[in-house]
């Protein structure tokens, strides 16, 4: 818990707090686009360097949201010569907004992920490991495990839908809850 006397050190704590959301929305704005982690970072360097302007007590997702979406739109500029699909102004304005109402639930979402991670065999945490988080293929994996590739396909589709389904499940369990 940050000291409350300590300005810069409660900045530090909304800023590691939101980091997975601004990261998710920067994302969102730059659909498949490689370099979005490097926005997220610009964004994070600016949001730093314009911390004497945030005022604490007001809504720090907002305003770090506001300035995620100016840096978006500096990388397009810079990215202008490149032939991609842009959106026009007004549905990223739509997207934009849509992305913030959802960007609440990330946090739990991301909890009720590893709750439901942390249930499943630990053979089966490792092909998830592999398949998302390691670079190697899956045809070496197989290799690796003695099964085909074909059995694994099966199997993380498997564990896909069990996965989807147990996060629903514990979304809800969550909101009755609350």
């Amino acid at each position: 818990m940050p000291d409350p006397n300590d300005p810069e050190a409660e900045f530090v704590a909304l800023l590691t707090s939101h980091q997975s959301a601004v990261r998710f929305y920067i994302a969102s704005l730059l659909p498949g686009e490689a370099r979005a982690a490097d926005v997220a970072q610009q964004a994070n360097i600016t949001i730093w360097n314009k911390r004497d302007d945030f005022e604490l007590g007001t809504n720090f997702k907002a305003w770090a949201f506001s300035i995620a979406r100016y840096e978006v739109l500096n990388f397009r500029k810079r990215e202008a010569r490149d032939a991609r699909l842009q959106f026009s102004d007004e549905l990223e304005e739509i997207i934009a907004d849509e992305i913030v109402s959802h960007t609440g639930d990330l946090d739990a979402r991301q909890a009720a992920l590893r709750h439901c991670l942390s249930k499943l065999k630990a053979s089966d945490r490792a092909l998830i490991q592999h398949r998302y988080f390691e670079d190697t293929s899956l045809k070496d994996y197989a290799a690796n495990v003695g099964r085909s590739v074909g059995g694994l396909k099966v199997t993380l589709h498997r564990l896909r839908s069990g996965l989807a389904q147990c996060v629903r499940g514990q979304i809800a369990m969550e909101r009755k809850t609350s």
